[in-house]
């Protein structure tokens, strides 16, 4: 059976990176810490919870998307890489630092 490619799911969870609680977006779907950037590999398709690997996705790059960003994660289990769209709550200092950094190609 196929899932959608978007299930809506804006819920409050407590960061496993960092600690902090983090609260529902409210204009779209939550899918990352605000504090620390970090996300959970949980889904195959956005909100649909089907990933087994329940690595960590560890914020690797930001690059720019249309008037925004998108933060690059590499799944520190898998090695799978993701990218999400910045919040508007997003810690900016956060992304700055991400972007400051040179981004590490794993080349074998």
């Amino acid at each position: 059976m196929q899932s959608k490619k978007f299930t809506m799911i804006d819920e409050s969870f407590v960061c496993e990176v960092c600690q902090k609680k983090v609260a529902p977006l409210g204009y779209t779907a939550r899918d990352h810490c605000p504090y620390c950037l970090t996300s959970k590999h949980i889904d195959v398709n956005p909100g649909d919870r089907l990933e087994k690997c329940q690595g960590i996705l560890k914020p690797i790059a930001v690059e720019k998307f249309r008037d925004t960003f998108k933060i690059v994660y590499k799944c520190s289990k898998c090695g799978s890489i993701r990218k999400n769209i910045m919040a508007k709550d997003d810690n900016f200092n956060k992304i700055l630092e991400i972007m400051s950094q040179p981004v590490k190609f794993d080349i074998e």
